[in-house]
């Protein structure tokens, strides 16, 4: 069964001419079944694969438009992925088949048919996230990155040396300024005062006044008459 699913996604090559093809797939949870692989599954996709051959290759063009189930690495539910792919492969003739890069091969020219099933599936295992987040986490995760870019980009505006601020670019008011200056003035005419013993006349009359009120102790009074005698 899961054998003659993936015989369904066979195209002859070798009796066809050198002009262009258009072929059509569909596959669903046998599918993933049938590859026997842990990635997807399930899913259901549609296939379109024009192929346009010539005397040196084939060039192709997968388009492939589905969903497939997959598990949030967060919450563990399930949710449909969706993919929709554009992607190209070139094939070509050669004495041995050997995968050059991703999008080039060379094939035995005397290669009677080709598989495009392994490639359909790849080409969907390569849109699935390495991390896998339900919908409802989706924005949340592109708010935070969003945030987080430009915060960074405003710091990075906002970054700048002290050593290169002006004293314009301070404004401190008329007013201060004034008293800025006053105080430059009297300090020419009057000199800086460093140190002083001159005592505070106000606050040592008030204490001289407030110790004369005080009712003297009738003891402190009979002491002070003994040492009269």
């Amino acid at each position: 069964m899961q054998k003659s699913i993936l015989n369904t996604f066979k195209i002859d090559i070798f009796r066809l001419e050198s002009k262009q093809y258009m072929h059509e797939f569909e596959g669903n949870d046998d599918f993933f079944e049938a590859l026997d692989q842990n990635l997807i599954q399930k899913g259901h996709f549609k296939a379109t694969v024009s192929l346009n051959k010539n005397e040196t290759m084939i060039q192709m063009i997968y388009k492939i438009s589905g969903n497939v189930e997959l598990t949030c690495d967060r919450s563990l539910d399930l949710f449909d992925f969706s993919v929709d792919i554009t992607q190209k492969m070139i094939l070509k003739f050669s004495d041995h088949n050997e995968e050059i890069t991703e999008e080039l091969m060379l094939i035995d020219r005397n290669t009677q048919y080709i598989n495009v099933a392994q490639d359909i599936f790849d080409f969907i295992g390569l849109q699935i996230p390495i991390k896998k987040l339900h919908p409802r986490f989706t924005q949340d995760e592109v708010t935070y990155d969003s945030l987080m870019q430009k915060f960074e980009e405003e710091y990075e505006e906002e970054d700048f040396d002290e050593d290169n601020l002006d004293d314009d670019d301070f404004d401190f008011g008329d007013d201060e300024n004034d008293n800025f200056e006053s105080n430059d003035e009297e300090s020419e005419d009057e000199g800086e005062i460093v140190y002083s013993t001159l005592k505070d006349v106000e606050s040592e009359s008030s204490e001289t006044e407030i110790s004369i009120e005080k009712p003297i102790d009738p003891r402190w009074e009979a002491l002070m008459k003994l040492n009269k005698n």
